[in-house]
Protein backbone atom coordinates (compact mmCIF):
# COMPACT_ATOMS: atom_id res chain seq x y z
CA UNK A 1 0.00 0.00 0.00
CA UNK A 2 1.27 3.61 -0.98
CA UNK A 3 2.22 5.12 2.64
CA UNK A 4 1.05 8.53 0.93
CA UNK A 5 -2.18 6.93 -0.62
CA UNK A 6 -3.03 6.30 3.32
CA UNK A 7 -1.65 9.19 4.90
CA UNK A 8 -3.93 11.71 2.59
CA UNK A 9 -7.13 8.97 3.29
CA UNK A 10 -7.18 9.49 6.87
CA UNK A 11 -6.72 13.21 6.93
CA UNK A 12 -9.36 13.42 4.12
CA UNK A 13 -11.66 10.38 3.39
CA UNK A 14 -14.80 12.24 1.83
CA UNK A 15 -12.29 13.08 -0.68
CA UNK A 16 -10.20 9.48 -1.48
CA UNK A 17 -13.01 6.77 -2.17
CA UNK A 18 -11.16 3.79 -0.86
CA UNK A 19 -8.53 3.11 1.99
CA UNK A 20 -6.09 1.52 -0.51
CA UNK A 21 -5.14 2.38 -4.34
CA UNK A 22 -6.87 0.09 -6.49
CA UNK A 23 -5.48 -3.52 -7.75
CA UNK A 24 -3.84 -4.96 -10.73
CA UNK A 25 -6.92 -6.73 -12.13
CA UNK A 26 -8.98 -3.04 -11.71
CA UNK A 27 -6.20 -1.16 -13.61
CA UNK A 28 -5.35 -3.52 -16.11
CA UNK A 29 -9.77 -4.46 -16.56
CA UNK A 30 -10.12 -0.23 -16.79
CA UNK A 31 -7.34 0.30 -19.21
CA UNK A 32 -9.12 -2.44 -21.35
CA UNK A 33 -12.28 -0.06 -22.17
CA UNK A 34 -9.74 2.50 -23.86
CA UNK A 35 -8.93 2.11 -27.49
CA UNK A 36 -5.41 3.12 -27.25
CA UNK A 37 -4.85 3.18 -30.85
CA UNK A 38 -7.31 6.08 -31.39
CA UNK A 39 -7.01 7.96 -28.24
CA UNK A 40 -5.27 10.79 -28.54
CA UNK A 41 -6.44 12.58 -25.16
CA UNK A 42 -7.24 11.42 -22.04
CA UNK A 43 -8.01 13.11 -19.21
CA UNK A 44 -8.27 11.37 -15.60
CA UNK A 45 -10.09 12.65 -12.45
CA UNK A 46 -8.97 12.38 -8.96
CA UNK A 47 -5.35 10.04 -10.54
CA UNK A 48 -4.33 9.96 -6.54
CA UNK A 49 -1.06 8.05 -6.36
CA UNK A 50 -1.50 7.42 -9.94
CA UNK A 51 -1.82 3.57 -10.30
CA UNK A 52 -4.41 4.32 -13.13
CA UNK A 53 -2.20 6.56 -14.80
CA UNK A 54 0.80 4.67 -15.07
CA UNK A 55 -0.99 1.86 -17.29
CA UNK A 56 -2.55 4.32 -19.42
CA UNK A 57 0.76 6.35 -19.98
CA UNK A 58 2.62 2.84 -20.21
CA UNK A 59 0.01 1.73 -23.28
CA UNK A 60 -0.95 5.28 -24.77
CA UNK A 61 0.77 6.38 -28.03
CA UNK A 62 3.96 8.21 -28.49
CA UNK A 63 1.66 11.30 -29.49
CA UNK A 64 -1.36 11.00 -27.19
CA UNK A 65 -1.83 13.41 -24.23
CA UNK A 66 -2.76 12.49 -20.41
CA UNK A 67 -4.31 15.25 -18.37
CA UNK A 68 -4.55 14.31 -14.75
CA UNK A 69 -6.79 16.27 -12.87
CA UNK A 70 -5.75 15.76 -8.88
CA UNK A 71 -7.23 18.25 -6.43
CA UNK A 72 -5.17 17.30 -3.41
CA UNK A 73 -1.86 19.30 -3.09
CA UNK A 74 0.52 16.28 -1.79
CA UNK A 75 -0.67 14.08 -4.77
CA UNK A 76 -0.33 16.04 -6.97
CA UNK A 77 2.75 16.87 -6.18
CA UNK A 78 3.82 13.05 -6.33
CA UNK A 79 2.58 12.79 -9.66
CA UNK A 80 4.43 15.38 -11.37
CA UNK A 81 7.55 13.79 -9.97
CA UNK A 82 6.47 10.32 -11.34
CA UNK A 83 5.89 11.88 -14.63
CA UNK A 84 8.72 14.13 -14.51
CA UNK A 85 10.28 12.88 -17.81
CA UNK A 86 7.19 12.15 -19.63
CA UNK A 87 5.92 15.12 -21.68
CA UNK A 88 2.66 13.15 -22.85
CA UNK A 89 1.25 13.78 -19.01
CA UNK A 90 0.29 17.13 -17.59
CA UNK A 91 -0.56 16.82 -13.75
CA UNK A 92 -3.21 19.54 -13.12
CA UNK A 93 -3.94 20.82 -9.23
CA UNK A 94 -7.29 21.96 -10.01
CA UNK A 95 -11.03 20.71 -9.54
CA UNK A 96 -12.02 18.47 -12.26
CA UNK A 97 -14.95 21.11 -13.48
CA UNK A 98 -12.17 22.72 -14.89
CA UNK A 99 -11.70 20.52 -17.27
CA UNK A 100 -13.21 22.85 -20.04
CA UNK A 101 -10.97 25.83 -19.63
CA UNK A 102 -7.63 23.90 -19.14
CA UNK A 103 -9.24 22.04 -22.77
CA UNK A 104 -9.12 25.69 -23.98
CA UNK A 105 -6.08 27.02 -22.88
CA UNK A 106 -4.01 24.37 -24.03
CA UNK A 107 -5.87 24.36 -27.23
CA UNK A 108 -7.30 20.74 -27.18
CA UNK A 109 -10.89 21.05 -28.68
CA UNK A 110 -11.98 17.73 -26.87
CA UNK A 111 -11.26 13.95 -25.11
CA UNK A 112 -11.41 10.95 -26.94
CA UNK A 113 -11.70 9.41 -23.07
CA UNK A 114 -12.26 11.08 -19.67
CA UNK A 115 -11.78 8.29 -16.61
CA UNK A 116 -12.67 8.69 -13.03
CA UNK A 117 -12.28 7.31 -9.99
CA UNK A 118 -13.67 10.17 -7.32
CA UNK A 119 -16.66 9.51 -5.13
CA UNK A 120 -19.66 10.79 -7.11
CA UNK A 121 -22.03 9.65 -4.42
CA UNK A 122 -20.42 12.23 -2.29
CA UNK A 123 -21.15 15.58 -4.54
CA UNK A 124 -24.27 17.16 -4.27
CA UNK A 125 -26.57 17.01 -6.67
CA UNK A 126 -26.62 19.92 -8.72
CA UNK A 127 -22.61 19.61 -8.91
CA UNK A 128 -22.82 15.85 -9.41
CA UNK A 129 -24.95 17.15 -12.96
CA UNK A 130 -22.86 19.87 -13.99
CA UNK A 131 -19.87 17.87 -13.92
CA UNK A 132 -21.08 15.32 -15.72
CA UNK A 133 -22.34 17.88 -18.32
CA UNK A 134 -18.87 19.47 -18.97
CA UNK A 135 -17.68 15.79 -19.26
CA UNK A 136 -20.14 14.89 -22.15
CA UNK A 137 -19.68 18.39 -23.57
CA UNK A 138 -15.64 17.47 -23.40
CA UNK A 139 -16.04 14.24 -25.22
CA UNK A 140 -15.42 13.81 -28.94
CA UNK A 141 -18.70 12.23 -30.78
CA UNK A 142 -17.84 8.05 -30.03
CA UNK A 143 -15.89 9.37 -26.95
CA UNK A 144 -16.24 7.21 -23.10
CA UNK A 145 -16.51 8.43 -19.76
CA UNK A 146 -15.56 5.59 -18.05
CA UNK A 147 -15.74 5.76 -13.83
CA UNK A 148 -15.06 3.33 -11.45
CA UNK A 149 -17.03 3.14 -8.23
CA UNK A 150 -18.06 1.25 -5.46
CA UNK A 151 -21.91 2.01 -6.00
CA UNK A 152 -23.65 2.34 -9.54
CA UNK A 153 -25.79 5.24 -8.80
CA UNK A 154 -24.61 7.25 -11.20
CA UNK A 155 -25.92 5.73 -13.96
CA UNK A 156 -29.47 7.28 -12.40
CA UNK A 157 -27.66 10.93 -12.76
CA UNK A 158 -25.56 10.60 -16.10
CA UNK A 159 -28.60 9.62 -18.81
CA UNK A 160 -27.51 12.71 -20.41
CA UNK A 161 -25.36 9.99 -22.39
CA UNK A 162 -26.68 7.47 -24.55
CA UNK A 163 -25.38 4.32 -23.68
CA UNK A 164 -23.92 3.15 -20.21
CA UNK A 165 -22.37 -0.43 -20.16
CA UNK A 166 -21.16 -1.62 -16.42
CA UNK A 167 -19.04 -4.70 -15.01
CA UNK A 168 -18.87 -5.52 -11.56
CA UNK A 169 -15.18 -6.41 -10.58
CA UNK A 170 -14.73 -8.52 -7.33
CA UNK A 171 -10.76 -8.20 -7.66
CA UNK A 172 -10.18 -5.26 -5.82
CA UNK A 173 -10.90 -3.75 -1.82
CA UNK A 174 -13.44 -3.31 -1.78
CA UNK A 175 -15.03 -4.19 -5.43
CA UNK A 176 -15.57 -1.81 -7.91
CA UNK A 177 -18.53 -1.17 -10.30
CA UNK A 178 -16.79 -0.19 -13.69
CA UNK A 179 -19.29 1.74 -16.02
CA UNK A 180 -18.30 2.90 -19.74
CA UNK A 181 -20.83 5.93 -20.62
CA UNK A 182 -20.57 6.70 -24.01
CA UNK A 183 -21.64 9.97 -26.28
CA UNK A 184 -22.91 9.05 -29.43
CA UNK A 185 -22.77 12.50 -31.12
CA UNK A 186 -26.63 11.40 -31.99
CA UNK A 187 -28.29 12.79 -28.65
CA UNK A 188 -31.78 13.73 -29.67
CA UNK A 189 -32.53 15.70 -25.98
CA UNK A 190 -34.99 17.00 -23.75
CA UNK A 191 -34.60 19.96 -21.25
CA UNK A 192 -35.47 19.10 -17.92
CA UNK A 193 -35.54 22.47 -15.33
CA UNK A 194 -32.75 23.53 -17.87
CA UNK A 195 -30.61 20.56 -17.75
CA UNK A 196 -30.80 18.12 -20.95
CA UNK A 197 -31.95 14.94 -20.25
CA UNK A 198 -30.47 12.62 -23.03
CA UNK A 199 -32.40 8.89 -24.15
CA UNK A 200 -31.09 6.58 -23.90
CA UNK A 201 -29.92 4.11 -26.50
CA UNK A 202 -28.82 1.10 -24.18
CA UNK A 203 -28.50 0.97 -20.53
CA UNK A 204 -26.92 -2.55 -18.61
CA UNK A 205 -27.80 -2.86 -14.98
Amino acid sequence: MSVLFFKRFLQRPWQIASIVPSSKALVERVANKIDFDRAQVIAEYGPGVGVHSREIARRMRPDAQLLLFELDAHLSRDLERQFADDPRVHTINLDAARLPQELKRRGIPHCDYILSGIPFSILQIDKKRALLQKTYDALAPGGNFIIYQVTNELKQHATIFERADSEYVLQNIPPMFITVFEKTGSRNGRHVNGSTVGVSANRSE
